[in-house]
């Protein structure tokens, strides 16, 4: 059924840069070719059901302000909800969305109701699927809201938790499965800690490198293809999350033997958090064949929490996708908008807007991205740097060296190397001239 939430609005169409309506594409036409692809191929937008359908407009100082008529406990209300959903997306031409369980039912009196609540909703995202050519990118279990898990999930020093967790995956993972979903992201929420007082980190981490093999093998075992990915956040809301940033899930899902199963959903806010830049996380990722999705927003550098905006700053996705598109750009990931309105932007219109914008920067940083590739001149500097490296003595010493050895040639050659450029300001001029 149709709803009045947005109104007379009409499909978003692109009228490109030099238009001014507020509700077209200026910069995002998703025919577009662009290294031989789409945009729309390329950038693999998809809304978040949490921030643009679930959230209330809180804050940790203040608590609701939106007013949705989807809001409430009833499964009425939860497929009201999905009807404004499948509507945004077809107004935006979104080719994918994301959800976590409880974004989309509501919460039974048990987990056996949860999971009746989840299939019925399931069953109605089918027939909505079945009109719409909006995709399910990936979907996820909500492990860190309820208070049962408020020592994490698969963390948790109750077994009880652990096996509520399980279960809660195991449903989670179905519903992906049955909708076509293209991956299946796992954020540890609150796995981690508030002091090491009452934490024995090297148990939790077993139990969660146990846990997540546990979703690997069901993975196989229903003939999901889809890819499981793992999410890094350093904090917030824990004091110390174990999935801290790209580099130490990489090392996590090494140490259990998941590397060769388990690729990183990367987000822009979380990088800040960590105090990375997006493109250090993405080029972590990608040195490792690790990269996966992104979740695309941007922080306020002024506040210290995950403030979850829309992105605005081309520079920043620039590089972001520039990495992305160097390493041979998504395959079953995309570009997820894990941002929320701002708790004083109240209109359905604004949840138009939010994206349009998010997703012309996007547009318009992937162009900037690939013009860079294609002019060669940030590669050529990259490769110059290092080409003595390629030089057959250099690749021995490498390959066979010994401190003896190479002490020895260092002596018998003179080397006495003198500090070169590293031309920064160079390279930072030359990326100004494409963003």
């Amino acid at each position: 059924m149709m709803t009045d939430f947005f109104g007379s609005l009409s499909k978003i169409k692109y009228e490109g840069p030099e238009s001014d309506n507020p509700l077209a594409f200026h910069h995002y036409n998703p025919d577009e070719i662009v290294m031989g692809k789409s945009l729309k191929e390329h950038l693999r937008f998809a809304i978040a059901y949490w921030h643009s359908f679930a959230w209330e407009g809180g804050d940790p100082f203040g608590g609701r302000t939106f007013d949705r008529p989807w809001f409430g406990d009833e499964m009425s209300k939860a497929k009201l909800k999905a009807d404004v959903a499948f509507e945004l997306f077809d107004l935006l031409g979104a080719p994918y969305f994301c959800f976590h369980d409880v974004d989309v039912r509501p919460e039974g009196k048990n987990f056996a109701e949860s999971l009746s609540n989840l299939n019925e909703i399931v069953d109605y995202f089918e027939e909505k699927m079945e009109s719409s050519e909006t995709k399910l990118l990936w979907g996820t279990a909500n492990m860190f809201s309820n208070r049962r898990f408020m020592s994490g999930a698969s963390t948790n020093p109750d077994p009880d938790v652990f096996a509520y967790a399980a279960a809660t995956v195991k449903s989670c993972m179905d519903a992906t499965h049955r909708l076509g979903g293209q991956n299946y992201v796992l954020w540890g929420g609150r796995e981690g800690y508030e002091t090491l007082l009452n934490t024995d980190i090297g148990q939790e981490l077993d139990h969660m490198g146990r846990f997540l093999n546990m979703v690997v093998d069901y993975k196989h075992k229903i003939g999901f293809k889809g890819t499981i990915l793992v999410e890094p956040k350093p904090q917030e809301p824990s004091k110390h999350q174990y999935d801290f940033d790209a580099a130490t899930c990489i090392g996590f899902l090494r140490k259990y033997g998941l590397e060769g199963e388990v690729k990183l959903n990367l987000e822009q806010g979380h990088a800040i958090l960590a105090g990375h830049s997006f493109e250090h996380e993405i080029a972590v990722a990608t040195a490792d064949n690790m990269l996966g999705s992104i979740d695309m927003n941007r922080n306020d550098y002024q506040s210290g929490w995950d403030t979850d905006q829309f992105p605005n700053n081309t520079p920043e996705v620039a590089l972001a996708y520039y990495h992305i598109l160097k390493s041979g750009g998504f395959t079953t990931g995309g570009t997820n908008f894990d941002a929320k309105l701002r708790r004083q932007s109240l209109d359905a219109e604004d949840l138009v807007a939010g994206h349009i914008g998010g997703m012309d920067i996007c547009a318009r940083g992937l162009k900037a991205a690939a013009a860079m590739l294609e002019d060669g001149g940030l590669e050529a500097a990259l490769k110059e740097r290092y080409a003595d490296w390629d030089k057959d003595v250099n690749k021995d010493m490498l390959a066979n060296g010994t401190l003896e050895s190479i002490s020895e040639r260092v002596l018998k050659d003179d080397i006495n190397p003198e500090p070169r450029s590293g031309k920064q300001e160079k390279l930072e001029n030359l990326v100004n001239r494409f963003v």
